[in-house]
């Protein structure tokens, strides 16, 4: 009976750093999908922004709304 208990012993011993290792690895990978998340976005606000706010100025000074 004191074998299995040795075993989970170790095994706890052995593999809980390497549980945490993993779960910190998780968040930097999290992390870096946020980040290129973020330049996409910035990236297609930027593109998209001109072409928008060119095409408002001009509907604005047409002379349409109050």
């Amino acid at each position: 009976m004191a074998l299995p208990r040795i075993l989970v012993r170790a095994h706890v011993f052995l593999f809980a750093p390497i549980r945490r290792a993993d779960r910190g690895a998780s968040v930097v990978e999290y992390a870096l999908l946020l980040a290129l998340i973020a330049v996409v976005c910035l990236v297609a606000v930027n593109t998209i922004g001109e072409p928008t706010k060119s095409g408002l100025e001009k509907a604005n000074s047409s002379g349409w709304g109050p």
